[in-house]
């Protein structure tokens, strides 16, 4: 098996909901969009973000689990400049995330701070130091 990753899915619950974040709000353009059902996006060569209507994922997928608390994911976004992680930041407050953390420094030399979609699924937005902070910007 290859070492990639094709595609990030997520269950959402209101897909007019979540595009009016994702489209109006952040300014993103879908690359296909099949309304009541799903929207995606391309987030990066070769892999693509699927925005999912629960229902159907469920259909597919099997029952979603429910606890309390937050997804145990963060999706990343990483940029080349602390204040374009304060811009990013800004603009998700702006298309309504919430909640929105404001970045501050981490321990291992980072500066990073995160927003949440409409279902809760967290966006860390980063500027990353190093080989790896410089591996993932394009």
């Amino acid at each position: 098996m290859d070492q990639r990753l094709s595609l990030v899915t997520l269950a959402v619950r209101d897909l007019d909901a979540t595009r009016a974040f994702y489209v109006d709000g952040l300014g993103w353009s879908p690359l296909l969009e099949e309304p009541g059902d799903v929207l995606m996006f391309k987030v990066a060569d070769k892999v693509i973000l699927s925005l999912w209507v629960r229902g159907h994922f469920e259909d597919e997928v099997g029952p979603i689990g429910m606890t309390t608390g937050i997804a145990p994911i963060t999706l990343a976004h990483n940029v080349a400049t602390r204040e374009l992680v304060d811009e990013v930041l800004t603009t998700a407050h702006r298309a309504g995330a919430d909640p929105v953390q404001r970045a501050e420094e981490r321990e291992w030399g980072g500066y990073t701070g995160y927003f949440g979609d409409p279902d809760g699924y967290r966006w860390e937005v980063a500027c990353a130091p190093g080989e790896i902070g410089q591996e993932v910007l394009p």
